[in-house]
């Protein structure tokens, strides 16, 4: 399908935004809304139609995309957006909605005559603006003409993983897949408090693991952050963090696996957004090993 469609974004976020802007560069018409609206105005300057209410933003769309913070926050925007919905048409749910949560979004789409794609995204603020994410996508093959030109527009590759949107086989991916994301991220604050409390310079355990098998670039991008003062603007902040965390322990509890880091990966980025670190990046759960550290008085070279 070469011709250009019509595509509303609804949530413009960190993730939102970036790919309602890499939509508008390739041509198809943009509609955003977000229920902040101060979020979604500056994507206008972008070419983007900012909407008043999801129902203005949905009419006549080809295809409606949501990235949301979460299942229930999906389904009540959708319910706004009911009346306005155009049967046949394709609906991308791109949010982190956790295997219950999408089956309540698919029941949503069947009773409104939506063609239904699971398609939640792998990677963070920079990977979104550059138009690589990776898009791990489940949907009917007969409608895939239409959701590719958003998929390649917002992606570097799709991943498609079933052909029921409503099976949540994408979504179950993304799980996995954030499981080890986030256990990584926490393992890397970890080491930055344990270096703290022990005072043992960090180069000096980046000096041990230089150039091994326990070397990664994801490891010092994050101790990066905490090290450089560059927690905000957050590329994936603590809040959803702590929202994907405790879908990954449900769904492991759902299906028999105890999750026990991804538990303690909950408590941890739960804690720091308690501590006042919640919209910074998720590589602030550092702050979680400390009682004290919460953003004045941080000592120089250990972020906020």
């Amino acid at each position: 399908m070469t011709d250009k469609l019509t595509v509303s974004v609804l949530g413009t976020g960190i993730m939102g935004a970036a790919m309602a802007r890499n939509l508008a560069r390739a041509g198809h018409t943009v509609r955003v809304w977000n229920r902040t609206r101060a979020k979604a105005e500056p994507l206008a300057a972008d070419g983007a139609f900012v909407a008043g209410t999801a129902a203005e933003a949905v009419r006549g769309a080809d295809v409606v995309l949501t990235m949301l913070h979460d299942g229930p926050a999906t389904l009540d925007v959708m319910r706004e957006a009911a009346p306005a919905l155009r049967s046949g048409a394709a609906w991308v749910q791109s949010t982190t909605a956790g295997i219950e949560g999408i089956a309540g979004l698919a029941a949503f789409a069947r009773e409104h005559g939506l063609v239904f794609y699971d398609a939640p995204m792998l990677g963070t603020r920079q990977p979104a603006e550059a138009g690589q994410l990776t898009v791990l996508a489940a949907g009917p093959v007969e409608g895939r003409p239409t959701v590719t030109p958003v998929f390649d527009a917002v992606g570097a590759r799709t991943v498609w993983t079933g052909e029921d949107g409503g099976a949540g086989t994408a979504t179950r991916l993304k799980l996995v897949a954030n499981s080890w994301v986030l256990a990584v991220t926490n393992a890397a604050g970890e080491v930055l408090a344990l270096s703290k409390a022990l005072d043992v310079d960090p180069q000096r355990f980046f000096e041990v693991i230089d150039g091994g098998p326990l070397d990664m670039g994801y490891l010092r991008a994050k101790t990066g952050l905490v090290l450089n003062d560059g927690l905000s603007p957050a590329a994936f902040a603590v809040r959803t963090a702590a929202k994907d965390a405790r879908l990954i322990v449900e769904a492991g509890e759902r299906y028999g696996a105890r999750l026990d880091v991804a538990a303690a990966s909950a408590e941890r980025f739960e804690r720091a957004d308690a501590q006042g670190h919640g919209a910074e990046d998720m590589a602030a759960a550092y702050f979680a090993s400390f009682e004290e550290l919460k953003g004045d008085g941080k000592e120089k070279g250990e972020g906020k």
